[in-house]
């Protein structure tokens, strides 16, 4: 279940920040399931409304589609297996809850479409590369001098060997949110920060 509610958050999320960073346009989207009938919906439904509107208003129906979708086949899969208890649940040879086949037709249709003109588009190869440089720049100086570490990860690393000390900086690593993970490289590598 947690499986379909990551899909739904994360191709949702996708079209939307796509459509933010401009790497596509909703009229590029209508011929792609899913999302096109939902964009086309909302136009229908409200003419002039603006584009980031319309954007906004079509991911949040493509999430109820997607959610009331898992709903029908979830109901229609305990309807037709009879289950009546949590142990005929677990004992049943396929999922309970799950996308209709032809949801997960739709769904594949759209990450095709992201995997073209997102996912592989230069810019986000881009910025992509840029993380991983990042990341290991980062793991590579706290591997090196764990005495830059903040004081409670660093006393983390004391007494450990190189496996250790590489579990803790990974953690710490790990537990950062881009922008922070960004800011924490300039800090460390930018001389600029410290005139």
């Amino acid at each position: 279940m947690a499986a379909l509610a990551d899909d739904i958050a994360y191709n949702n999320h996708d079209v939307d920040d796509g459509l933010q960073a401009e790497l596509f346009g909703l009229d590029d989207l209508l011929p792609v399931p899913l999302i096109g009938p939902c964009i086309a919906s909302v136009r229908r439904d409200h003419p002039r409304l603006d584009e980031r509107l319309q954007r906004l208003e079509a991911v949040r129906r493509m999430i109820g589609v997607m959610v009331d979708d898992v709903m029908t086949e979830t109901r229609r899969r305990a309807s037709e297996a009879g289950v009546k208890s949590s142990d005929e649940v677990r004992a049943m040879d396929r999922a309970l809850v799950a996308f209709s086949e032809t949801l997960a037709d739709d769904l594949a249709k759209l990450r095709a479409f992201l995997h073209a003109r997102m996912y592989r588009h230069y810019r986000m190869n881009r910025t992509r590369s840029a993380a991983r440089r990042i990341l290991r720049e980062m793991f590579e100086l706290f591997m090196a001098e764990p005495d830059v570490l903040p004081e409670q990860w660093r006393a983390r690393t004391e007494n450990r060997d190189s496996s250790g000390r590489a579990r803790v900086v990974c953690d710490y690593i790990a537990g950062m949110t881009d922008r922070y993970a960004i800011e924490e490289h300039r800090k460390l590598f930018q001389l600029d920060v410290w005139s």
